[in-house]
């Protein structure tokens, strides 16, 4: 039996609609308190989207689906075997006020918050800008609205809940997607089946 992490939230209903279209599945998976599900030869684990690399790293999971932010934040000892360009789309930014645009522009010191902390720390630092990061596990965007930081970094799909808190995007760092990823070892024991679920996904994605 072939197990397989994929994320809660957002992300289930786009990788149990992908994986029903390739011929893998039956049907949906759908979003419950229910957290392991098997159908056919699989075993579906259904875990926090964050968790989904430990769960494969540590051989939990076979293969897993996760965001390509969750990978760049917090690099695991995995195998990246297919792009899931078109599933979890988003974009990693540096989001503040309309009135700060310009002194981004100058930046030598800066104060962000955010969830990212270890994606933020490099891509400033890469800039040759000092910055204190304030880590924040949710609702960032308020925190410059009440002064509590210059920017944030956050991830954002269609930018709405920036410009409802009155928030512009200064600058994107990457586009984020989804991706498969494999255990080492289950990805040597078990090719063959690996092999058979990324054939039909990738004859979906092309």
């Amino acid at each position: 039996m072939l197990k397989i992490a994929i994320p809660k939230g957002r992300l289930l209903e786009e990788v149990s609609d992908l994986f029903v279209k390739s011929d893998i599945i039956p049907f949906k998976i759908e979003e419950s308190r229910k957290l392991i599900i098997d159908i056919s030869c699989f075993r579906f684990l259904i875990v926090k989207p964050s968790d989904v690399a430990t769960y494969v790293e540590q051989g939990a999971a076979d293969i897993g689906v996760v965001g390509l932010d969750v990978l760049k934040e917090e690099p695991k000892e995995v195998y990246e075997i297919l792009d899931l360009e078109n599933i979890g789309k988003c974009s990693m930014v540096v989001a503040g006020k309309p009135e700060k645009i310009e002194d981004y522009k100058i930046l030598h010191f800066t104060k962000v918050a955010t969830k990212y902390v270890n994606i933020a720390r490099s891509f400033f630092e890469g800039k040759d800008v000092s910055i204190n990061i304030i880590k924040l596990n949710g609702s960032v965007e308020i925190a410059p609205i009440i002064g509590l930081s210059d920017y944030i970094v956050d991830i954002t799909q269609t930018g709405k809940t920036l410009k409802e808190n009155g928030l512009i995007v200064m600058e994107k760092i990457f586009d984020s997607y989804a991706k498969i990823i494999c255990n080492k070892a289950a990805f040597r024991i078990k090719k063959y089946d690996i092999f058979k679920i990324l054939d039909k996904l990738s004859d979906i994605q092309v």
